[in-house]
């Protein structure tokens, strides 16, 4: 993801109105846009960061995506977790490097990669998907954002409703499914004391169950649930403001530690 631009790799051209648009780099191309063309060997061999003009004299800023912008941009068959919360996520689950983490709902692949980038090479992730459409679609995202299928990664088609097949217990389990009270018994026996349960929910009523089952299994303490908003500002020159638009609700993020003891433990709220 360092060095110069070269064929074959995904650029985003911004434009100074805050478009953007995303190019694969292929010899002897051009990509055309309302305000002209850009010659994809104008940008082959140049710096990531490189200014370009268009046929028409527009410029445009060429870079390689983040992984947040490659979220976002890429043609997916399920709902991602956003950035916003991936952020979150990696932090308030503590995925730290060495960490061996059991997922379900692999899905778009967003939440697997994260937790590899953050485990790294010394940790491992074993992500579990029940739908062979979505696991193909992971394995392909994590193959394009890692360029080629990392050794600590295990994807599995199995349904973790009925159970999981690892005897070594897990230090974080993440789960992003329709119905994540069902795998709560499975996820309980596989995760270490100390361990952190993390829960992607969508909606409120899908938190309140899952909150009450995760009570009524006992073994977790200090559950938590936060909503994450995100709101840019304008500041250019005397406009200093909020944007117009906000990147509100995507999720309802729950975290929940695994006690060495089948008790619940929570502390009181206000």
């Amino acid at each position: 993801m360092s060095g110069p631009l070269q064929a074959g790799d995904l650029v985003l051209l911004h434009d100074r109105a805050g478009r953007v648009y995303q190019v694969t780099l292929k010899a002897g191309a051009a990509y055309s846009l309302h305000s002209g063309s850009v010659r994809h060997d104008d940008l082959i061999g140049q710096l990531d960061g490189t200014i370009v003009a268009t046929a028409s004299g527009v410029r445009l800023l060429a870079l390689r995506p983040t992984f947040a912008e490659w979220v976002e941009v890429r043609k997916r068959a399920a709902q991602p977790i956003y950035p916003k919360d991936l952020g979150a996520i990696v932090v308030l689950a503590d995925l730290y490097p060495g960490a061996r983490v059991l997922e379900a709902g692999s899905g778009t692949g967003a939440l697997t990669i994260a937790a590899l980038r953050a485990v790294g090479p010394t940790g491992q992730v074993v992500s579990y998907e029940v739908r062979e459409d979505f696991l193909a679609a992971s394995r392909t995202a994590v193959e394009e954002a890692l360029q080629g299928s990392p050794p600590n990664l295990e994807l599995k088609l199995g349904d973790v409703y009925e159970g999981i097949s690892e005897a070594e217990p897990f230090d974080r389990a993440l789960l992003d499914l329709p119905e994540p009270w069902r795998a709560i018994p499975a996820f309980a026996a596989a995760l270490r004391a100390g361990g952190i349960l993390f829960v992607h929910c969508p909606n409120v009523s899908q938190v309140e169950r899952l909150a009450a089952s995760l009570r009524d299994h006992g073994g977790f303490g200090l559950i938590q649930t936060v909503e994450i908003l995100l709101r840019g500002w304008t500041i250019k020159g005397r406009s200093t403001r909020p944007d117009h638009r906000m990147v509100a609700h995507t999720g309802f993020l729950t975290f929940a530690r695994r006690l060495a003891s089948s008790e619940v433990f929570e502390t009181e709220t206000y």
